[in-house]
Parts: structure tokens; C-alpha cells; sequence
């Protein structure tokens, strides 16, 4: 089975990116979130990328438009029968995972091949909860998709080898770069990156230096693109919270302990630019 129809599940940023470059690279796609609301939101934020990318002259208008063609949106999981794969981009959280995925098992096709774009939960527990373990895969896009070009493909106990090629293919296919990943705790991106943003929160919860001065350091003495705190506050607090508990609860090692401040900030709904506080404060 070639794949040709996607299904994207979740319609906020990294599930509009995966729709939008998916579409954007030929295959016909279904976003899907829960509500017309949500779904609407994430065909803003696809038409607002790709008008960028007009106006930088890196598309045209015309193949904005047979992009945008492409993209069905919908409200309704049971047109997951229609699709030959489908990305799931939901809320980092396994229960929701869990039970998507025994949804996703009913509806779609025996053959369909079911991916998550979780990433840091283990992909063979979530991969447990269907009937066709050999068919479920991690997809670990990065943020923003349009952008990035890295995708970590992870495969869990049970994926077949067939399942990894044609994810393989469909990576080559959408120009992204791929590494084959084994399913630990947070793989191998989030394991190097979530304990280095940990760390800079400490730095600022022991006093050692404000947030501005801990990312400069890393902006100018590391030459990293963005700075560790910028970047947490980018991705979301509760997304950084929830994949250190992840990799403490996973690997039972206290190195990867989350920051007391980073508890505080969630507690107290500073989740970073969507929210508009985090470590820095923004316009909304």
C-alpha cells in the first residue's frame, strides 16, 4: 500500500505544520480536531505560513492554492477509515494517547498505519493499546514543522519492518531529514534537550543569573540559535514539566528531576508565549 491520504489529529501548531507540509508535498491530508473552533484555528495558522511564504517569494500563489486544496478539515475520528496513515499530534499526555489510539484501531483500515508524534512517551505502550502493534510507529516532528528538518522515527517493539520503510519513504518524501530512533524516554532530542532547559531553570532558581543572562550566555558563548529559557517558554512550560516527569518516572534517575521553579510557573499558569508569561512576558 502506497501512502497517499493522510489523517493529522490535532490541529494546533505541530499538527497544522505536519498537515501543511504534508500537503504541501502532495499528499491529501484530513486535519482533525475536536471541535469546528479548533479546526478553524488550524487552517488560520496554515493559510498565515504559507502567505509568509509568498511574500518572501519562496511559493507561489497558485500553489497555495492547490496546497490548500489538499487539506480537508473535520470534527469527526471515524474518517480515519479514509486515510492510509495517521499522525497523531495531540496534547502530550499518555491517557489521551491511549485512548485515541483504541479509537483510532476501530475506525481506521486493518492496513493503515497509525503514527504518534509524541515526543518522549514510549511508543510501545501506547502501541499496546491496538490490535496491530506492527502498525504503530512514533513520528517525532520538530517545531516548527514547516522549518525544521529533522524527524526522529521511532519504532516500538512490535513495528514491523515494512511499517519503517514506508515511514522512511514517506520522510524522504516530505524533504525531511530522518534518524532512526529505539524507544526510550524522550529518544534522543528531548533526552539531550528537556535536562539542558532544566538546568537553566535551576541556574535562575539558585540566583546563579537572570533569565536574559542565562540564555545570552548560551546566544553568544554556545552559539545556540535561541536560548534555553526562550526556547521552554516557546514550547510550552507544561510540555517541558510533563517530559522531565517523563524521562524521572522512565529512567528512575534523579539527574533528570524537574526544577521546583518549573512546578511554581505551571502551577501558577505561566506556561510561556501561550499563555502570554513565562520566563519572559509577551503581547497577546
Amino acid at each position: 500500500m502506497d501512502i497517499q491520504r493522510v489523517m493529522v489529529i490535532g490541529a494546533g501548531q505541530m499538527g497544522s505544520g505536519i498537515a501543511q507540509v504534508c500537503a504541501t508535498n502532495g499528499y491529501q491530508v484530513i486535519l482533525h480536531d475536536i471541535n469546528e473552533r479548533y479546526v478553524q484555528k488550524g487552517s488560520e495558522a496554515i493559510n498565515k505560513q504559507l502567505k509568509r511564504q509568498i511574500d518572501k517569494g519562496r511559493i507561489a500563489a497558485d500553489e497555495v492554492e492547490r496546497i490548500n486544496a489538499r487539506i480537508e478539515t473535520t470534527t469527526k475520528l471515524q474518517r480515519a477509515e479514509e486515510a492510509d496513515i495517521v499522525i497523531e499530534a495531540v496534547v502530550e499526555n499518555m491517557e489521551v494517547k491511549k485512548t485515541l489510539f483504541q479509537q483510532l484501531d476501530e475506525f481506521a483500515p486493518p492496513e493503515t498505519i497509525l503514527a504518534t508524534n509524541t515526543s518522549s512517551l514510549p511508543i510501545t505502550e501506547i502501541a499496546a493499546e491496538t490490535k496491530r502493534p506492527h502498525q504503530v510507529i512514533g513520528m517525532h516532528f520538530m517545531n516548527p514543522v514547516p522549518v525544521m528538518k529533522l524527524v526522529e522515527i521511532i519504532r516500538g517493539l512490535a513495528t514491523s519492518e515494512e511499517v519503517y520503510e514506508k515511514v522512511e519513504e514517506m520522510a524522504k518524501a516530505l524533504q525531511k531529514v530522518f534518524v532512526d530512533v529505539s524507544d526510550f524516554p524522550g529518544f534522543v532530542s528531548n533526552r539531550i534537550l528537556m535536562p539542558m532547559i532544566n538546568e537553566a531553570i535551576f541556574t535562575v532558581y539558585e540566583g546563579v543569573a537572570s533569565p536574559q543572562d542565562v540564555d545570552q550566555v548560551m546566544n553568544l558563548g554556545m552559539n545556540h540559535p535561541m536560548g534555553p529559557l526562550t526556547l521552554a517558554d516557546f514550547i510550552g512550560l507544561d510540555t517541558c514539566l510533563y517530559i522531565m516527569e517523563t524521562l524521572h518516572e522512565g529512567f528512575g534517575d534523579d539527574k533528570y528531576r524537574p526544577c521546583p521553579l518549573l512546578r511554581k510557573y505551571v502551577k501558577a499558569g505561566w506556561l510561556g508565549r501561550k499563555t502570554g508569561r513565562g520566563f519572559y512576558v509577551y503581547e497577546r
